[in-house]
């Protein structure tokens, strides 16, 4: 243990916030090699690590860090692909700091170890040799597995089962394979060549990738057993967007947050003309929501040319989901927060396309089920609000194509998928996890839930009965 503790971290370096609002170019530079050795030797080594604990997927934390300090950087890249295949994603949008980071020893006094920008730049600098770390793998078992969804829920199952000699197929439907890292997350925050070198390196563990295969039109998930799969994974994702029911929100220029962020994201709307996609570039543009997926839609909206970008939410600041983090960057790009604001319907002209939106002012009561305040409409103040496009970020429901078509699979009320604590459905050979599950969540909780499924499965596909 050092003779004196540093309770300062290392900051990371960032575009300034005039320079990046105009281009989609990663806003976190990453760090240098100095300022990572530096970060690396604030870590204590701790013999009972609390930061593991904290990790949905199980990271050996100090080990990864300690071998980065020593200098030893592929023990590093193989500490922390032991248990993490998509670690240059994980470093960029898991949310370390209320997982790993918060239960760090140095946050009792100070700044926790940043683990992410750790992970982060071990993960860069493994792009930048010639060859990658590749994790042992186990000789062929003769089983073959199919994983439904190309997400982090899928890769990291199909990942684990790879690597535990199970051949496994992955049927995407899209043109890409990343799911939500593709289709959802922006440039800025995550890089799609970093989310294509992770889908790379889980090829490289001997996963085939069928791309534009719809399973639920082409193939039933019943079909996949009878061609011949042993188990099936279902990491089909909460992909379909929620509206809030209002009136006039069928007009033009009002997006639902999917497929606003797919336009621009997957479909590359922001590299126009070299990709003619189309999209309004509104100038005053209103964002519903205070997660994640708002403050992407905002930043993306600023980066689209608009001249004014609101994010309106019906809480307060301290109530708002979104990763501190991504609030700051949009607050310092210029985005404007209107807390305590609700819309009640929307106003088009003659032509259908939105011109204003009805707001109301909201104060809050008490804590409803999440903890969060309830907000209840304050009488007498709707007002309007101009605006020329609106992004309706309020959350996303399941994808209803293969429940819809498989009575085998049992739902909830909410649209996911019943699953025991290992993800085994309630049909036979078949298992889930991530969003199909839980709804909307974090990259890193649907990998965790990956990770599990593929544990189980490998004993059962081994002993042909359950063990978790």
């Amino acid at each position: 243990m050092p003779s004196k503790i540093n309770l300062n971290r290392v900051e990371m370096p960032k575009q300034p916030p005039d320079e990046r609002r105009r281009n989609f170019q990663e806003v976190a530079l990453g760090y240098t090699e100095e300022q990572a050795m530096a970060e690396a030797k604030r870590c204590l080594q701790c013999k009972k690590p609390k930061c593991v604990e904290g990790c949905p997927v199980g990271v050996d934390i100090p080990e990864f860090i300690g071998a980065l300090r020593e200098g030893d950087m592929a023990e590093a890249v193989r500490a922390l692909k032991r248990k993490n295949s998509l670690p240059g994603v994980c470093g960029r949008v898991c949310p370390q700091e209320v997982q790993c980071e918060c239960r760090c020893v140095l946050a009792k006094k100070g700044a926790p170890i940043a683990i992410g920008r750790l992970e982060r730049y071990v993960a860069d600098w493994e792009r930048t040799q010639a060859c990658t770390e590749r994790c042992e793998i186990a000789p062929p078992t003769g089983k073959r597995v199919a994983i439904v969804g190309c997400g982090p829920a899928g890769l990291t199952c199909a990942a684990d089962l790879a690597r535990r000699g199970h051949k496994v197929v992955i049927f995407e439907a899209l043109h890409q394979g990343g799911g939500v890292l593709v289709y959802g997350i922006p440039e800025f925050r995550l890089p799609k060549s970093i989310v294509q070198s992770e889908v790379d390196y889980v090829r490289s563990l001997g996963a085939d990738l069928e791309l534009d295969t719809v399973i639920g039109r082409q193939f039933l998930v019943k079909e996949l057993l009878d061609e011949g799969f042993d188990a099936i994974f279902l990491g089909i994702g909460a992909g379909a967007p929620r509206f809030m029911g209002l009136e006039g929100e069928n007009l033009n220029g009002i997006y639902s947050a999917n497929e606003y962020l797919t336009r621009i994201n997957l479909m590359k709307a922001y590299l126009f003309p070299r990709y003619d996609t189309p999209i309004r570039k509104g100038k005053k543009v209103a964002v519903i929501g205070g997660g994640n997926v708002a403050m992407d839609s905002a930043r993306c909206a600023l980066r689209m040319g608009a001249d004014e970008v609101h994010v309106v939410y019906r809480r307060s600041e301290a109530e708002m989901p979104a990763r501190l983090e991504e609030v700051e960057n949009a607050k310092e790009e210029g985005v404007i927060f209107d807390y305590l604001t609700n819309p009640t319907k929307f106003i088009g002209d003659e032509k259908g396309n939105v011109r204003a939106m009805e707001v109301v002012d909201m104060v809050l009561g008490e804590p409803d089920a999440s903890g969060r305040r309830s907000p209840r409409v304050k009488k007498g103040s709707e007002h309007l609000m101009d605006v020329d496009t609106v992004i309706i970020a309020v959350g996303t429901v399941p994808n209803p194509l293969i429940p819809a078509i498989t009575p085998e699979l049992k739902t909830t009320k909410w649209g996911t998928l019943v699953v025991d604590e290992c993800g085994k459905t309630t049909m036979d050979s078949v298992w889930a996890g991530g969003d199909i599950t839980t709804g909307g969540a974090t990259v890193i909780s649907a990998m965790g839930a990956g990770k599990v499924a593929a544990a189980d499965m490998d004993s059962w596909l081994r002993a042909q009965k359950k063990h978790c």
